[in-house]
């Protein structure tokens, strides 16, 4: 009997623990496919006392037997990629046999990632807070029907073919105040291309389509989170992909109704990097304390986070737009220490309340707060639902009652093992 895709995704800002949970859920499945966003990733796993950051290769590949696919919907730097198959190496020596590459997914070129920064600088205080990686620009070029894709690797003139796009790029940046090197980098990119050829190259739809008619289990793995989807996030300040679950068809081929278990992940609390609205914001004493206990700080630029109490308005629209059948909950042992926790039921804009995620979202809005007791106890001697402290149970099962999925999984710490399954 055919399976279906479960899909597992971030129901906020981004840096939910979406590669712990990938890790952890990895077992069960065959097949792990990440199938939007690039670079400006960071998948954070924490094993052994280690910790690995994933930009690009998806977070099944510490498992054995399982298979990685890097799906259409991805755009791919192969500095960044040859990078991480060289330090992943280390721990995973046939790192090369355990990744599959769509010949569909997108290039970043060395000059994607100057049209970048090259915007970002133009726009001043507008800047949208982009990880200038290139994405952007890689994403224009897809949409504008100019990209260059893997598969063109195996092409007699593909060098041909980046020299006129680079061309292009170098027109464009004209237009901008920006000086730049271009050599060093682009001969450092030729070189990673031969690292990336290492890998299987395939037409990876067919390969999904086909693994799981032939009953193999697979997970499709997204990138930074709903809050941040270039349709529903948002707007202007968003990634350049789909982040929700709609994203998983299109970004891996995959039919509707293939799509089995959505899976989606939240923080306790809240954070964003970079700019844009966030109304449960706290810039106090309490949101250093959350920011300092939960290291938050970005996987990818190092950034501070900011950091604010639950906004279970934002959460609930996620969950209608993603059709999540379970919550996954990270980071619930960060909010230990406090007396109070606050969450977020509505907003007040301009003597009006709003209950549901408005088209105008903006850090104006005042967030309406609902209280709950702290659990004020450390949680890392906890191994299975019931020995968690009853003030976190009500704060997980409110959580249910509203956004109407069960919480299945409870994350009490960074590593693997710190994990209750329900």
């Amino acid at each position: 009997m055919a399976k279906k895709v479960d899909v597992v995704l971030g129901l906020q800002w981004g840096d939910e623990g979406k590669g712990k949970v990938v890790d952890v859920l990895t077992p069960l499945y065959d097949i792990i496919a990440r199938f939007q966003g690039g670079p400006n990733a960071g998948h954070s796993l924490h094993m052994g006392g280690r910790s690995y950051v994933l930009h690009t290769v998806p977070s099944g590949i510490f498992r054995k037997g399982v298979k990685n696919i890097i799906g259409n919907g991805v755009v791919i730097d192969p500095i960044v990629f040859a990078g991480e198959l060289a330090e992943l190496g280390k721990e995973v020596p046939d790192i090369a046999g355990r990744i599959l590459i769509s010949k569909k997914a997108h290039l970043i070129l060395p000059t994607h990632r100057l049209l970048d920064a090259a915007s970002e600088s133009a726009k001043g205080a507008g800047k949208i807070g982009s990880t200038l990686k290139g994405i952007g620009p890689a994403y224009s070029d897809k949409t504008g029907r100019n990209g260059l894709r893997v598969g063109d690797l195996l092409a007699a003139d593909f060098r041909d073919r980046y020299e006129a796009l680079k061309q292009k790029h170098l027109a464009l940046l004209k237009q901008y105040d920006f000086a730049f090197e271009l050599t060093e980098s682009e001969n450092a990119w030729f070189a990673a291309l031969e690292a990336l050829k290492k890998c299987e190259i395939v037409d990876s739809e067919q390969y999904i389509n086909d693994s799981l008619e032939g009953g193999k289990a697979a997970l499709a793995e997204g990138a930074q989170g709903t809050m941040l989807d270039m349709d529903f996030g948002t707007y202007p300040f968003v990634t350049s992909s789909n982040t929700v679950c709609a994203g998983a068809c299109t970004g891996l081929g995959i039919a509707p109704s293939r799509i089995g278990a959505v899976k989606g992940i939240f923080k306790a609390y809240c954070t964003r990097v970079g700019n844009g609205p966030f109304p449960t914001e706290l810039l106090d004493q309490t949101g250093e304390t959350i920011r300092r206990i939960g290291a938050e700080f970005g996987a990818t630029t190092g950034r501070p986070r900011r950091c604010g109490w639950l906004d279970m308005v934002a959460l609930k629209y996620a969950v209608m737009i993603n059709g999540v059948t379970e919550l996954i909950m990270t980071k619930s042992d960060v909010l230990n220490d406090f007396d109070t926790i606050k969450v977020c039921t509505a907003y007040e804009d301009n003597g009006k309340k709003l209950t549901s995620f408005p088209y105008e979202y903006t850090s104006a809005m005042r967030p309406v707060y609902r209280e709950f007791k702290g659990w004020r106890c450390d949680l890392s001697g906890a191994k299975k639902y019931g020995d968690l402290p009853p003030e976190l149970k009500a704060y997980i099962e409110y959580i249910e009652k509203e956004c109407g999925a069960p919480v299945r999984i409870v994350s009490i710490g960074p590593d693997r093992d710190q994990t209750i399954v329900r």
